[in-house]
């Protein structure tokens, strides 16, 4: 009964309009309360220090600093316009460009929301002007923000793991070949299109000599030195995702001074905007313990797993029913709130389905992922819709078809999960 009630509070505080922290704390007090009394809430201390005492989520802020740095200085511009030297040759053109130019910059920043951002205000309006087709070029640049939460740094993954107590590094080798595959399976798909389908491309000529191309490498080079830095020195164990992500926000200041367009104001502007994403970031996080306290309390979490159990649905059947929870919560939640708000109640259950908590965290970003493009609210919809003077609709039906490339790898991850498993566990030997 009590749990109905905090329930229904969070749904009545979201339909609102309350930020989501306050959403999920506010229900977490009054179930304490109804569950406890007053009393109740004199744990509350202590589980506000077990919140943020933990040294994986020092690596958030820091990748956030990075992405901000990316963006800010205007090196996301470099990165396009030395790809579209590259790459854009390929049946598709500069959609093609999308895809590789969200992989690439998803790669040193983690964030959904930095990698649409940043790539979609640089390509948008080049495509526009192009010609290209407005719900395929809006469609896969949505889509392929959300490569962002699955190519390390995942700050998803990150929050997961400060959750579960996972290896960061395994979550992030984990997500390395489903990112590759996601991105070929998009440019596969952009290029039948544009070659079997109507007109949504012109001709892209590319780079028109040895020397353009070079050009092209050379605006890349200094960013593919800081992936393979940040991510290698992690992979290999030389270094910690905070002291990578450390390390990797001073390169990235070296390289927008030199490369971008960095300055102190734009210094002090990125600096404010990091500390805001930051502290909403982490006091989501801060709320999802007090709620996780309260459920830890109740023992909501064993009745929930022996309830699943009971079901005997098997894994395929346990994915189904997870499959039907995010779908309808990616409609509603951001993609930290859904992460925070499951994970305390489900992962308790993986054991009891015998399911890889490595492999059940790229499963939680994939569906993750589908709430970052599906409607009413998912996020980068709105991004890639700030940045062009058309129609939220066409968004969202130039990205059903990258929904369905989405279903497809979810489809193939469930049966086959060395496809996530295979490079954490090979990683030591490679």
């Amino acid at each position: 009964m009590q749990m109905g009630v905090s329930f229904v509070l969070f749904l009545g505080l979201l339909a609102s309009g309350f930020e989501v922290p306050f959403a999920i704390a506010l229900p977490g007090a009054v179930y304490l309360v109804l569950q406890g009394g007053f009393a109740a809430l004199a744990g509350l201390g202590m589980a506000t220090w077990g919140s943020m005492d933990s040294f994986t989520l020092v690596a958030i802020p820091l990748f956030i600093f990075l992405a901000e740095v990316m963006q800010g200085s205007g090196v996301s511009r470099r990165i396009y316009r030395g790809l579209a030297k590259a790459v854009s040759a390929l049946p598709g053109g500069l959609l093609q460009t999308n895809i590789i130019g969200c992989a690439l910059f998803a790669a040193m920043t983690g964030s959904s929301v930095a990698t649409a951002a940043s790539i979609g205000g640089v390509a948008l309006p080049q495509l526009i002007e192009r010609g290209y087709e407005r719900r395929m070029a809006a469609g896969s640049l949505a889509a392929g923000g959300t490569l962002g939460i699955l190519f390390p740094p995942s700050v998803a993954m990150i929050i997961y793991s400060a959750f579960t107590e996972l290896s960061v590094a395994k979550l992030f080798m984990a997500g390395v070949v489903p990112g590759l595959l996601l991105s070929a399976m998009f440019m596969l798909f952009i290029g039948v299109r544009s070659s079997f389908g109507r007109r949504i491309a012109p001709a892209e000529h590319g780079a028109r000599s040895v020397a353009e191309l070079l050009g092209g490498i050379g605006d890349l080079l200094p960013f593919l030195v800081l992936i393979s830095g940040t991510m290698g020195s992690i992979y290999l164990g030389i270094a910690t995702p905070v002291e990578a992500a450390a390390v990797g926000s001073v390169v990235a200041i070296f390289i927008a001074g030199i490369w971008g367009e960095l300055s102190w104001s734009s210094l002090l502007s990125i600096i404010d905007r990091s500390i805001r994403i930051s502290g909403n970031i982490l006091f989501i996080i801060y709320a999802a313990y007090l709620y996780a306290y309260a459920i830890g309390l109740s023992g909501i979490g064993g009745s929930v797993t022996a309830w699943l159990v009971s079901l005997h649905l098997g894994q395929i059947g346990f994915f189904f029913a997870l499959f039907c929870l995010y779908s309808v919560l990616g409609c509603f939640i951001e993609s930290i709130g859904m992460i925070v708000i499951t994970v305390p109640v489900l992962f308790p259950a993986l054991a009891a389905y015998h399911i890889d908590p490595i492999w059940f965290g790229v499963i939680l970003v994939m569906f993750v992922e589908l709430g970052q493009i599906s409607p009413p609210i998912g996020i980068n919809l709105f991004v890639i819709q700030s940045v062009w003077d058309g129609r939220l609709v066409d968004v969202v039906r130039g990205t059903i078809p990258f929904h369905v490339i989405m279903f497809v790898l979810l489809t193939m991850l469930v049966l086959f999960p060395d496809l996530a498993l295979w490079l954490p566990a090979h990683a030591g030997r490679l």
